[in-house]
């Protein structure tokens, strides 16, 4: 459910938002909305977000391949290749009724670090969100000063976590994080996490 940047000292990119029915393409990667196509990479996918939730302050969630699988057959994913191999990976989730929508999951390839596709993995993501669910407030929570950066150019501004979800299956969700006990003991008030949220009302 947390936003996370497996290279901390990458710097976002200039956060232009693009049309969804453009294909972004560089010499090295494509970014398009994950299609029943990339089920294939549903193994790939699980297997670097747990890659990721062992490195230290990443806070990343635990994801099953059945979850991934419906978030890409549900049109609610973002997909990153590079030499048809998995490059990247983020999805959606909706809460409350659509009320709040999550970009979540940011995950890069180890070998691309530091080539600002967490970036615009990002903004994909958030303009699909934008397309789908034009009325909803979109939330993130994230340990990660990069994604901080990237959110904050997107509209996102920092907010305390009354303020967004409190759907209790949200917050289940962080019960495989590794920093699940303190989201505990401070009884869901604060944790290593920022939250942060983009209101449509205020942009």
């Amino acid at each position: 459910m947390l936003d996370y940047l497996i290279m901390l000292n990458e710097l976002p990119i200039n956060i232009q938002i693009t049309n969804m029915e453009e294909t972004l393409t560089t010499t090295k990667y494509q970014i398009i909305a994950a299609t029943k196509a990339h089920l294939n990479m549903v193994s790939d996918i699980v297997a670097l977000i747990e890659e990721a939730s062992k490195i230290p302050g990443t806070g990343i969630a635990l994801r099953t391949e059945e979850y991934i699988s419906k978030k890409i057959e549900r049109n609610k994913a973002i997909i990153a290749i590079h030499n048809n191999e998995l490059a990247g990976f983020c999805y959606i989730e909706t809460w409350e009724n659509k009320k709040y929508v999550a970009n979540s999951g940011l995950i890069v390839s180890p070998k691309l670090r530091k080539s600002g596709l967490a970036g615009k993995i990002k903004k994909k993501a958030f303009e699909l969100s934008r397309e789908r669910y034009p009325e909803s407030k979109i939330f993130g929570l994230t340990t990660s000063l990069p994604v901080m950066k990237i959110n904050t150019a997107l509209g996102y501004v920092p907010v305390t976590f009354s303020e967004i979800t409190q759907d209790k299956e949200f917050w289940q969700g962080c019960e495989s994080c590794n920093y699940y006990d303190i989201l505990v003991r401070t009884k869901r008030d604060k944790c290593l996490c920022t939250g942060m949220l983009f209101d449509p009302n205020l942009k």
